[in-house]
C-alpha cells in the first residue's frame, strides 16, 4: 500500500502534500474516497432503514460542546456575536429529539487540537462524524444499534469492493472477528488496570490517554466497547449513574490492532438541575448555555447517542497509516494546509 502519491509506507510520520493536486490524484486517495462514499452510503441504509430521521444540523452557534481533551474551540463574528465552530453537535442532537425521536447527521466538526497530536495518526483539526441519537434509549440499546451499525457498513464494503481493498492491500480476513462475534466491553476501571499491570501509568480518573487506547486496541482482535468513565472525565451532558454515584453511563468503542477510538457516546444527562450542577462543576458557566438550558428546563426527551469518527474509521477499515489519508483536504493540528 502506498501512503501518498509516490512515497511507501515506511513506519515515520508521514504528513500530507502541501500540493491539493498532488492527494487527490493520487491512485490510494481515490481508492479511500470511494470505499468511504460507500461507506456512508451504508450508514445511511442502516440508519433510515431503522427509522432514523437524517438531520441537517448547524455548524456555528452560540455554544458547542465543551469537552475536547485539551482542544480549543474557533469564535467567528456572527453579526457582532461571539460564535463558534462546532467541535461537536450533540446539544443540537438533544434538542433535535423535539422533532423526531431518532435522528442522525453526517457533519464537520472543528477542533484546535494541542500540537502534540499532530503525530497520532488519529487527529484531524477538521474532521467528519456519523452522529446519532435516540430518545428514550439506554446506553444497552444505544450500543447495540452502534454495533449493528458497524456490522452493517463493514460487511456491504467488504462485499461491495473487494478491488478497492486488494488496491490498498488490505486483508479483508481480519474482520472475521468483528462480523462474527460480539463486541467486546470492558470498564474504565478494568482497562486502567490492564493499562498500568503493562506499565502504562494511566490516570484512574482520567479518559484512557493516547498511548493507552493504542496500548488496548493492538491487544484486541475485535472493537471492543469501554464504558463507566469517571465522573469528571467527561462533559456535563454523559448522565450520572443512579446505581454507581461517580461513575457515569457513557462508553468509547475502540478498533483493534492498534487502530485505537472510533467512537464515543453515552447516556445524556436531561435534567434542568442536574446539567446545571454539573456545569458549575466541570467550570462551564451556565450563562452561555442560555438556549440550551431553555429548552431542558421546558424539557427535553431522555436519550442516548454516539459519535463515530468518520476519517478514524475510514483508517482503519482501509489499513491506512494516518486519518489524514481519509479526508480530501486534510488538515493537521498546527500543519497550515488548503
Amino acid at each position: 500500500m502506498t501512503t501518498t502519491a509516490d512515497a511507501p509506507t515506511t513506519g515515520e510520520l508521514l504528513l500530507p502534500p502541501t500540493d491539493p493536486r498532488q492527494h487527490l490524484t493520487s491512485p490510494t486517495t481515490r481508492t479511500v474516497l470511494r470505499l468511504q462514499q460507500h461507506m456512508l452510503a451504508a450508514a445511511r441504509e442502516y440508519l433510515t432503514g431503522a427509522g432514523f430521521a437524517e438531520m441537517l444540523p448547524p455548524i456555528i452557534g452560540p455554544v458547542t460542546d465543551p469537552g475536547g481533551r485539551g482542544s480549543k474551540q474557533v469564535d467567528v463574528d456572527f453579526y457582532g456575536h461571539k460564535y463558534k465552530l462546532m467541535t461537536s453537535a450533540i446539544l443540537y442532537k438533544q434538542a433535535s429529539l423535539l422533532a423526531f425521536p431518532k435522528i442522525f447527521c453526517i457533519a464537520p466538526n472543528v477542533r484546535l487540537e494541542p500540537l502534540e497530536t499532530a503525530n497520532t495518526s488519529r487527529h484531524l483539526a477538521e474532521f467528519h462524524q456519523i452522529d446519532v441519537e435516540m430518545a428514550g434509549a439506554s446506553r444497552d440499546q444505544i450500543t447495540a444499534v452502534l454495533e449493528e451499525l458497524v456490522r452493517h457498513i463493514v460487511a456491504r464494503v467488504v462485499t461491495d469492493l473487494p478491488a478497492e481493498f486488494a488496491a490498498l492491500g488490505r486483508d479483508t480476513s481480519v474482520f472475521g472477528a468483528l462480523l462474527g462475534q460480539a463486541f467486546g466491553r470492558r470498564t474504565h476501571a478494568e482497562a486502567v488496570a490492564e493499562l498500568i499491570g503493562l506499565g502504562h501509568p494511566q490516570n484512574p480518573d482520567a479518559e484512557i490517554d493516547w498511548e493507552g487506547e493504542a496500548l488496548l486496541s493492538a491487544r484486541s482482535a475485535q472493537p471492543f466497547f469501554v464504558t463507566d468513565y469517571p465522573k469528571g472525565s467527561r462533559g456535563f451532558y454523559d448522565r450520572e449513574s443512579a446505581q454507581d454515584p461517580g461513575v457515569l453511563r457513557n462508553f468509547d468503542l475502540l478498533a483493534p490492532e492498534g487502530y485505537g477510538e472510533l467512537c464515543s457516546g453515552s447516556e445524556r444527562e436531561y435534567d434542568y438541575a442536574r446539567i446545571v450542577t454539573r456545569m458549575r462543576e466541570t467550570g462551564e458557566n451556565p450563562a452561555k448555555y442560555g438556549w440550551y438550558l431553555k429548552l431542558v428546563r421546558e424539557g427535553i426527551p431522555a436519550s442516548a447517542g454516539f459519535g463515530i469518527g468518520v476519517e478514524r474509521f475510514t483508517r482503519y477499515l482501509a489499513g491506512l497509516d494516518g486519518a489524514w489519508q481519509a479526508n480530501a483536504f486534510p488538515k493537521l493540528p498546527g500543519v497550515v494546509s488548503p
